[in-house]
């Protein structure tokens, strides 16, 4: 069963808050940045998920989403469960961007007390030397390239990204 995620971008100057996440043990994304998000709850819209998500990670109050794009993430443990395309997870992960959000920098973003890691402001072309997924870098050029809405199909196999395709 595919799960519903999103993924938002605050852009403040020419940087994205970007997420470190090193709190989890057990976590896919373990050491790797990503930008701000998390899994739908019932009953949510993309942008309901993504303005409550960044309130929870970030503290700031997103005012304006701007839906940018989906991602279809796939994940396989190993070459022979991707061949036989089992035992796969698979992410529908809505991509959003923002410059329109507000809160005390006192409390919020890069001071705010976030269970899923460490934030921090990143300049956009230092992103890419982070610790980062592949595809990731796709969709990050798409964003900064402010491509039409967009749609991309990411495939992995373990960290390596063996697939991926635009429509």
């Amino acid at each position: 069963m595919a799960e519903l995620t999103t993924l938002i971008y605050l852009k403040k100057n020419d940087s994205y808050l970007m997420l470190h996440r090193v709190s989890k043990k057990h976590d896919i994304n373990k050491d790797k940045w990503l930008g701000i998000g998390g899994h739908f709850e019932a009953y949510e819209s993309p942008s309901e998920c993504i303005i409550r998500e960044v309130k929870e990670e970030t503290g700031y109050t997103v005012n304006k989403p701007d839906f940018r794009g989906i991602v279809t993430f796939v994940a396989f443990d190993n070459r022979e469960d991707y061949e036989k395309k089992q035992n796969g997870i698979c992410e529908y992960v809505h991509v959003f961007l923002s410059e329109d959000f507000s809160g005390d920098e006192e409390t919020c973003g890069t001071n705010f007390p976030c269970d899923e890691g460490k934030l921090k402001w990143v300049k956009i072309k230092d992103i890419y030397d982070l610790p980062i997924w592949e595809g990731d870098k796709l969709f990050l050029k798409a964003l900064e390239e402010d491509r039409e809405f967009f749609n991309l199909k990411l495939i992995y196999v373990g960290n390596e990204l063996v697939e991926h395709e635009w429509f």
